[in-house]
């Protein structure tokens, strides 16, 4: 491709002025309403639902548009780049053979509701308002990974998080008389609807009985499952495309070709018409959410904390190691596929197939450190099911018991090099480093881990004594000779 002898910075008054071979928006962005309020714009809601919407406005299927928001501190720089843009930003999408930009032009205005949430709570009250939708991470969400109950003691619950400030909007809509809407989750969590309602109800009981009754009749909270990989933008992303496209964005989205999006029809009021594109809507997604949360979310995770002890820094380069990419092999077809229930539609053969290909793209420049985001929220849902189902029918766990003695030793700090470890962000990253810490004297101790692990798995003499093997062989033999002979 040549190189751009320009460089455009990206807003409305610029388009036009965009070299040939990048997609624009031709759509009439003023002619929109504000029915959509997004909580949590990050990378996968830009290149998933915003993108989706994108195209409804380009076919002419829909008059919609975003308002995106965010409820944390540091959400301000988000909102300085897309509000300094105009909403629009590139999406890269980048396949094995080929690379497209696109200019996605659905968000149209933004709302920092930190430190003060007003704005967003009018926002949300407003009439015009039909879809509260939100990517908070996978432990954003206040409620008990095994009962799914409310917790009210959450560090993610009370005033200023993302489910108090939704229950005062929706009690603010309900005193001004206000239309049902829907509340819809996108992130990575079985079920993820019925969280967000047990999250909603729970802020909402602290207002009071007359909200929550209105609520449970006006407010509907479809589960849904979403995919596309979308790794953290980075500075050669952005001088990428100031190169190759003459666009300065500040903070454009990359991801893979590959998009999957499937919806539980509960909607109340107006929906856009996402069918008319490539989302599956449907009266039962739970197939679908065990597939892609047992299958690829848990592969995603068995395979970045090996990386990172072996000082991976991309998936396609942990990918590239015969043993890691065996190990993942292994995992999916010995030990998770096997307890996935069938999915109407879906070959799990080709889909499991269709994994290793997508994490092995070298395009796509996914990053292990993002991976290794939020392990203590994640395993729980990801992979520790397998692991239970296994359990229950006498089936193998040692290939997960392997991956969690790699998070074990990534969360004490070093790599196989003795490189220092950056430890990823976790809503409990203390409590994990003590506990990693434990298992030093004793690997077992690993597994009180209580928040992760429960009461029972500590008490599977199966599972803990393949978790020790795997540790023990971890700090004596390496990752590479403890994966060959766990997947012998």
């Amino acid at each position: 491709m040549h190189r751009a002898t320009t460089t455009t910075p990206i807003r409305a008054d610029t388009l036009v002025s965009l070299e040939p071979g990048t997609e624009l928006p031709r759509y009439d962005r003023a002619a929109l309403t504000p029915s959509i309020v997004h909580i949590g714009v990050g990378g996968f809601h830009r290149a998933h639902l915003a993108t989706y919407v994108d195209e409804l406005c380009r076919a002419g299927l829909t008059d919609w548009s975003i308002v995106g928001a965010g409820v944390m501190p540091g959400d301000s720089e988000m909102a300085s780049a897309l509000l300094g843009q105009d909403g629009l930003y590139s999406l890269i999408v980048r396949g094995a053979d080929s690379t497209d930009v696109t200019i996605i032009a659905s968000i149209t205005d933004y709302i920092h509701a930190s430190p003060d949430p007003a704005s967003l709570i009018d926002c949300i009250a407003a009439p015009a308002t039909q879809l509260v939708s939100m990517t908070i991470t996978e432990g954003g969400y206040p409620v008990d990974d095994v009962t799914g109950a409310f917790d009210p003691d959450s560090p993610v619950s009370g005033p200023g998080s993302s489910f108090a400030i939704v229950a005062a909007a929706l009690d603010k809509r309900r005193l001004a008389g206000g239309q049902p809407l829907t509340i819809m989750s996108c992130d990575n969590i079985m079920s993820n609807g019925l969280a967000a309602r047990a999250s909603t109800l729970g802020e909402a009981a602290a207002i009071g009985p007359d909200l929550v009754e209105w609520i449970e009749a006006n407010v509907s909270f479809p589960n849904s499952m979403v995919d596309r990989i979308t790794p953290a933008t980075t500075d050669a992303d952005r001088e990428w495309l100031r190169d190759q496209r003459g666009i300065d964005d500040r903070w454009p989205v990359v991801a893979e070709p590959f998009r999957q999006w499937v919806i539980e029809d509960d909607f109340k009021g107006a929906r856009p018409p996402l069918e008319m594109l490539d989302v599956i809507v449907t009266n039962d997604v739970k197939p679908y959410e065990h597939m892609k949360l047992q299958l690829l979310n848990a592969g995603h995770s068995c395979l970045a904390y090996l990386g990172a002890l072996l000082d991976c820094e991309r998936v396609d380069e942990a990918m590239a190691d015969e043993h890691i990419r065996g190990f993942l092999a292994a995992f999916l077809a010995h030990e998770a596929q096997p307890v996935v229930p069938a999915v109407d539609g879906i070959d799990l053969d080709d889909y499991v197939d269709s994994l290793v290909e997508r994490f092995s793209n070298p395009e796509v420049g996914d990053q292990i450190a993002r991976l290794c985001l939020d392990g203590s929220a994640k395993f729980p849902k990801f992979l520790l099911p397998t692991v239970r189902a296994q359990l229950d029918a006498g089936g193998p766990v040692a290939l997960a018991a392997l991956a969690l003695a790699g998070w074990c030793e990534y969360l004490n700090g070093t790599t196989e090099s003795g490189a220092p470890i950056e430890r990823s962000s976790d809503p409990l990253l203390d409590a994990a480093i003590t506990h990693a810490a434990a298992s030093k004297e004793d690997p077992a101790a690993f597994l009180s881990f209580a928040e992760v692990f429960g009461s029972d798995l500590p008490a599977e003499r199966r599972f803990v004594n393949a978790f020790t093997a795997a540790v023990e062989s971890l700090r004596t033999n390496g990752v590479r000779f403890t994966i060959e002979q766990s997947t012998e």
